[in-house]
């Protein structure tokens, strides 16, 4: 077989090993019609919350960020913030109008989040923010029961301000 028709061939089968890698990748799908700005912005965010990265916040809150934003699985800032630890950052967000009874797509709530973490400081915040403990699925009540922190919390729970109240 000459040097050109053997060149040939392999650089076939790699094309041909390419396509099947790319059939397996998992595709990111961007939100018809929104600027790659907008994606790069709202991932911005996201990732923000996550860090508590209050510098962000604190700008960007004033100037007109929705507190209540929600990225496609219907994780809020103030969830996104509560499951990682941010008391203060929470704190900002429910200044700012954030919703702490909003639910994900599953139907959890960031109070349920931040007891499945053991984020007391969180807990604490969302509480005082108007959290109410008996909503959500699994309620944050039933999450202080599966996760044995029942003697730390019931107390709180039943005194707080939002108990009750989400569902009205």
């Amino acid at each position: 077989m000459s040097d050109t028709k053997q060149q040939t061939q392999h650089g076939e089968q790699e094309q041909e090993q390419q396509q099947q890698q790319q059939q397996h990748q998992p595709q990111q799908q961007q939100p018809q019609g929104l600027p790659d700005e907008a994606i790069a912005l709202a991932s911005r965010l996201y990732n923000g919350a996550r860090a508590g990265d209050l510098a962000l916040f604190q700008q960007a809150l004033p100037a007109g960020l929705p507190a209540n934003l929600a990225n496609e699985k219907g994780d809020s800032l103030l969830m996104l913030a509560a499951y990682y630890g941010h008391a203060n950052l929470v704190r900002l967000l429910l200044r700012h109008g954030a919703d702490p009874n909003r639910l994900n797509d599953k139907g959890q709530s960031p109070l349920a989040g931040a007891v499945f973490k053991a984020e007391d400081a969180v807990i604490e915040a969302l509480l005082e923010g108007g959290a109410d403990p008996e909503f959500g699925s699994p309620t944050p009540l039933e999450t202080i029961v599966m996760f044995h922190q029942e003697d730390k919390w019931r107390a709180a729970f039943e005194a707080a301000p939002g108990r009750g109240q989400a569902g009205k």
